[in-house]
This record gives C-alpha cells, structure tokens and sequence, in this order.
C-alpha cells in the first residue's frame, strides 16, 4: 500500500463524501492506533456517554467494550476520581467554549488500592465545522512521579552531602568555569558561590600554578582517571592557602566530557604538623649527632691524654717520646678529619660554581682510587661506562668523594672477598648510577638509618658513620638523589639519580 492511498483525495474532501473502502481502511488504521498507543483514550458524546473506548482503559477500568459503549461517564469511571476532578463539568466547557484542558495530574486511590497518579486532557473533535464528541487522554503516571520523586531524594541528598562536606567541593565546564562551588569552599576562600558562578577557576589559584591548571583542565577532556595536583587557592582576604586536589572528569551518555569536578583538601594544618615532625627529628638527629661527636672526639683525645702523661715522666726515653708525639699527632689527625667531615655535612656549600662535568671521567677517576684495594680484598670489579661523555652540572670534586664513600663501603662489606659492579645508564632526562655488591648486605632494622651521620654498624674505630651521610649531602647539593636495596646476606645495590645537563661543552659554568 502506497502512502498516499490513505489520504482521501481533494474531491472527497471538498464533498464530505468518503469511499466505502477508503473509510474502511481509515478505521483500521485509527483502531491500530488507538489500541497501540499507552494512554486512556475514551470517546464521549454531549451526553456524557462512551462512544469508543480502547483496550488500555478496558483494562485498566476492568471493562468490556460490551458494558463500556454506551454507559455514562459516571459509571466507567471510579466515583472517588469523579468527585475529586469533575471531569463531567470539564467535557461541557470543552463543548462550549471549543478549547482543549491544559494537562492536569489527577490522583486517584481507592480503598484497599495504592494511590495511582494520572495526567490527563479534554479535547474537542470537530466533524465538518462543529464539534461533534470529545476526547478524554489519559495518562497513569505513578511510576514516572514516583520516580522523579527519588530523584529528586537522590539529588537532595547528593547536595546535602556536598554542602556538608569538609572539603571543598566544586564543579566546572570544560572550560573551567565554575558552576558549584559548596559551603566548604565559601569558608576557606572567603567567596560566596552567587560570585564565583561562572568565574574561571584557574583565576583564583596561585599565579605561579596558573598556567599549569589551564594545562590539566584541557588534558581532562581526554583524561578516563582522575588527576591528583597542589596547587595555592587565593582567598578573598588575600592569603594563600595550600590546597591538595584531586580533578574528575564528567562525562555524558556518549562518553564526551562536559565538566570537571573537584575535591579539595586545606594541607595548612598538614604543613603545620610537618614542620612540627620536621622540627623534631632535627633536634633527634642533633641529639644523635652530640652523641656520636662526643663518643668519636673522645678516643683520639684519650690517646693525647695518656701520651702526654707519659711524656710527663722524667725517665722516658728519646724513643718513647718520639713514639708518644707520633700518637699524639695522629689521634689530633683523626679528631681534626672527624670535625672537618662533620662540618662539611653540616654546612654544604650553597653557592658553589657548578661547572659542566663529565659523569664517565668522575666516576673512572674514582674507580681508580680504589682498584689497588680491591685487589688486595680479592674483589672483583665489573665497570659499565658508555663510551661517550655525560654532562652533568656539578664539581668534580665533591662527586668524586661522594662515589668514593660508596666504593669504600661496598668494599668494607665484602672484607673475604666478592663481586662489586659499577654502572651508569642514561633514562628519561636523568643519569643513574647503580654500585652493586654481592657483601654482607644491610639488615631491615638499619637500612633506614644508614644516611643518619655518627650511624655504623662497624666495630669501634673502624669508622666514623659520616661517610654515607656525607654522600646523601653531596648528591642532594647536586639536586640527585640517592636510593638503596639491600638484602641481608646477599648484597646491597645503591642507586644515585642525577639531572642530566643536555650541553656537550665539559667546564662551563653554571651557578647553583
């Protein structure tokens, strides 16, 4: 059947006169409609009576078309849903005065049945210029109230919890510009949410991270996992507060991002507790240190002490004195070695001239230090340079003495005898140093402790505990830092990390 065959032709129009088979065909397609369609469709003459019903409000109603055609309004239809809309009085307005209801909910519940709710409209049917019936629709829209309801339960909830919120809560587009901003965020900014409604976020962060959050908020339009940041919030008062975030992205039903939601933590007490924690482990390392100051200073001075009260002695021999200023010299050495190490630890330089340098020529004017050692340990060495130079900015000097601590502590951990491996790899913009030995390795308990300075675990006078502390100075003075895996028994692996300077030029300056 060809569409146009269902539409009368402009003759039958213009006469009122519809074939036998085209108003056959008209019927089957309104029946097919009106049974289809979920709404309550009831047909009604001026006399209030049913002219056509369908199947939805049969059912619902619990009638027939036998006992539905032909009654009553009132006796198709609940009394209770009568009384309480009269829709009686509504048909004859609308057979009048011509115009259709404007929808309107009607509730229905009667005894011993859950209230249902109906959205319903009279309608007028014109036939040749008058209006011959009217149409009533309607609508059971319980389930849809009801659900709305929750929603609306749901979003109450979700702004309760939101508002209540300790942290600061906010959202934005995807340009970032505000579009909540909860009660938590008006306390700690001082800012009321009507002003920062439509205010771009980035504006009232610290200038400094400006640019940085303009940079994440376009990478979160393609970002699937939150993004964690601190960043400074500027308040109204002028104050800077420091603010850990993490940023979510919204999206909607085909995936696309529409905004960015934000949760906020105030790090000011954290900070606080910091410097507080910070404040005490100084004055437990100072404590640590007096005590190894004094424990190390002690021994060379008990030496100078008892040679000096032997040369007291009117019989001692020209030898014996000799042998008595030889003490006395060398325990002033290792007191004067012990205070120059503890003041270098103490007081790194701050501004010293960096030059360029190459990591390769430090580490193999280091390794040659130490060769003649290794040999007489029976340790063998496995050196991995690259061939080619690697610049870093830094001073040769107080590098090599920081690789020379890690040598000699590698080596006084394999005293019968091992294998120590030194190697440099370039990775990511950073130069890593790996010194490897197969020695005694460091038990769980020490191994945080072991950049502590006056920290050993070496038998009395055999070390001053300054070495490793003096090397984990250096490297940060060199913006490096320097990590340890140990296991006791097997060996240890310490890693130095380095910035890599992308120059080719070795000895030009660069200060720190």
């Amino acid at each position: 059947m060809q569409r146009n065959e269902l539409k009368p032709s402009v003759r039958e129009i213009e006469t009122g006169g519809v074939s036998k088979d085209s108003q056959g065909r008209y019927e089957v397609l309104y029946n097919t409609l009106l049974e289809a369609i979920p709404s309550s469709v009831l047909l009604i003459d001026r006399g209030l009576r049913v002219i056509s019903a369908n199947r939805n409000f049969l059912e619902k109603a619990r009638h027939s078309a036998s006992t539905a055609i032909g009654a009553r309004l009132e006796d198709v239809l609940p009394s209770a849903m009568l009384d309480h809309v009269d829709i009686g009085r509504r048909v004859h307005q609308v057979f009048e005065k011509g115009e259709a209801t404007l929808g309107e909910r009607m509730v229905y519940q009667a005894p011993g049945v859950p209230m249902r709710i109906y959205y319903y409209r009279v309608l007028p049917f014109r036939w040749k210029g008058s209006i011959e019936s009217i149409v009533l629709l309607m609508d059971d829209v319980t389930e849809q109230v009801h659900l709305s309801e929750q929603i609306r339960r749901v979003e109450r909830h979700l702004a309760s919890v939101v508002q209540s919120a300790s942290d600061i809560m906010l959202s934005t587009d995807v340009e970032g510009r505000i579009l909540t901003w909860n009660t938590a965020a008006e306390k700690l900014s001082g800012y009321p949410s009507d002003h920062m409604r439509g205010q771009y976020f980035f504006a009232y962060c610290g200038p400094e991270h400006q640019e940085e959050v303009k940079s994440l908020f376009r990478r979160m339009q393609f970002e699937l996992n939150p993004m964690a940041a601190e960043w400074t919030l500027l308040s109204e008062d002028g104050s800077v507060v420091p603010v850990s975030w993490v940023l979510s992205s919204m999206k909607d039903d085909m995936g696309r991002t529409t905004g960015v939601v934000a949760v906020g933590r105030d790090l000011t007490e954290h900070r606080k507790l910091e410097r507080q924690l910070l404040q005490s482990q100084k004055l437990a390392a100072l404590g640590v240190m007096a005590g190894g100051i004094a424990h190390e200073i002690r021994n060379p001075l008990a030496v100078c002490a008892s040679a000096a009260q032997f040369l007291l002695d009117d019989v001692v021999t020209a030898e014996s004195r000799r042998e008595c200023a030889t003490r006395i010299y060398a325990a002033i050495h290792r007191a004067s070695v012990i205070i120059e190490n503890l003041l270098r630890f103490a007081r790194p330089a701050g501004q010293v001239e960096m030059k360029h340098t190459d990591l390769v020529s430090v580490l193999r004017d280091t390794v040659a230090l130490v060769v003649n050692q290794a040999k007489v340990q029976k340790v063998e060495m496995d050196c991995s340079f690259p061939a080619n130079p690697l610049v870093i900015d830094g001073v040769a000097n107080l590098l090599q003495q920081a690789f020379l601590n890690l040598f000699l502590n590698a080596l006084n951990a394999m005293p019968n005898g091992g294998h120590l491996s030194i190697s440099v790899k370039e990775e990511g913009g950073a130069l890593l140093v790996w010194v490897a030995d197969d020695g005694c390795g460091i038990s769980p308990a020490d191994i945080d402790s072991i950049f502590d300075p006056f920290y050993t675990t070496s038998a009395p006078g055999k070390g001053t505990g300054l070495g490793l502390s003096l090397c984990y100075s250096i490297i940060k003075q060199h913006l490096g830092s320097i990590e340890v895996d140990s296991i006791e028994g097997k060996g240890s692996t310490f890693t130095v990390i380095l910035p890599r300077c992308f120059s080719n030029s070795i000895g030009g300056k660069s200060h720190a």
